[in-house]
This record gives structure tokens, C-alpha cells and sequence, in this order.
């Protein structure tokens, strides 16, 4: 049971961890020079287009 548990938070963990990759990744991040007030609205955006990539990777990888 508890490596089963151990075995799933793993898998969700290294969702995040790709995740937070990814958007260290961008470069609009990394070299922003527009207006700081407006960082977090790009960052949810990212955050929301990376999530449903990885949501439809999810579903293509599944067997049918």
C-alpha cells in the first residue's frame, strides 16, 4: 500500500516539476521587458496552455 501511494505522488510530483521546467524555459519569462504589473497574467497563461498540452498528451497516451 504505501508504495503504491510513494509510486503515485511521485508520478504527480514530476508533472510539477516538468511543469516548473518548462516555464523557466520560456523566454518571455526569462528576458520579460514589458510591464512588470502584467507577469502574473502571462505566468497563469502559460501555466494554463502547458496544462492542457499535458492533459492532451495524457489522453493521445492512453490505450484504447
Amino acid at each position: 500500500m504505501h508504495e503504491r501511494q510513494r509510486k503515485a505522488h511521485s508520478s504527480r510530483r514530476i508533472r510539477v516539476e516538468h511543469g516548473i521546467a518548462h516555464l523557466k524555459n520560456w523566454r518571455a519569462l526569462t528576458r520579460h521587458l514589458g510591464r512588470r504589473e502584467h507577469t502574473s497574467d502571462i505566468v497563469q497563461a502559460i501555466a494554463g496552455l502547458l496544462s492542457h498540452q499535458q492533459t492532451a498528451d495524457l489522453t493521445s497516451a492512453r490505450p484504447m
